[in-house]
């Protein structure tokens, strides 16, 4: 079982990487095998869509910029091939996914629905619900989560674990493609 952490913010190191650090702490309790990717400063390139393809779940971590993940992650996903319209991969069709947002305030929570709509109805990934929003209470002055935080993070990332093998051990989930 492997687990993919793909950090859409602009700069590296920040909460949104601490937060999906911490949900991989979580899914390499439940026995995977876990890579942490971000994608500040990287231009698009194979190599992490690779690593998507061969990942059984992907956790995708991004800060929340004007009720939306950060321009990262959105570009990363625009050019992700879904297996339509003579593509010849889809690398998130029918894989386990996971969300982790992060933001200064509660306001920008509801980016979730988007991310989630995004992932599940675009690339018919199977998308853990309800999704983590990280507001800054949730982190200390060092930026890393509070025990209670980690420990809900650890929380989705053993859940994304058993959505993963589930959706992997069933022809009907990981079958089903977007509509358009």
């Amino acid at each position: 079982m492997r687990v993919l952490a793909v950090v859409g913010s602009p700069e590296p190191g920040g909460k949104s990487a601490a937060a999906a650090a911490s949900v991989l702490v979580g899914a390499r309790r439940q026995g995977a095998d876990t890579e942490l990717v971000e994608l500040a400063g990287r231009d698009y390139n194979d190599e992490v869509q690779a690593a998507v393809e061969r990942a059984d779940g992907i956790v995708f971590a991004a800060p929340v910029y004007r009720a939306r993940a950060a321009s990262p992650l959105k570009t990363f996903l625009d050019r992700l091939p879904r297996g339509m319209w003579g593509e010849s991969n889809a690398p998130l069709r029918g894989k386990a996914c996971a969300i982790v947002l992060t933001g200064a305030t509660l306001h920008h929570f509801l980016a979730l629905d988007e991310l989630r709509g995004v992932l599940a109805s675009f690339f018919a990934a199977q998308v853990l619900s309800p999704g983590l929003y990280m507001h800054s209470e949730a982190f200390t002055e060092a930026k890393e989560l509070s025990p209670e935080w980690s420990d809900l993070a650890a929380a989705h990332g053993a859940a994304l674990v058993d959505l993963a093998k589930a959706v992997r051990d069933s022809k009907a989930l990981s079958g089903l493609r977007p509509l358009a």
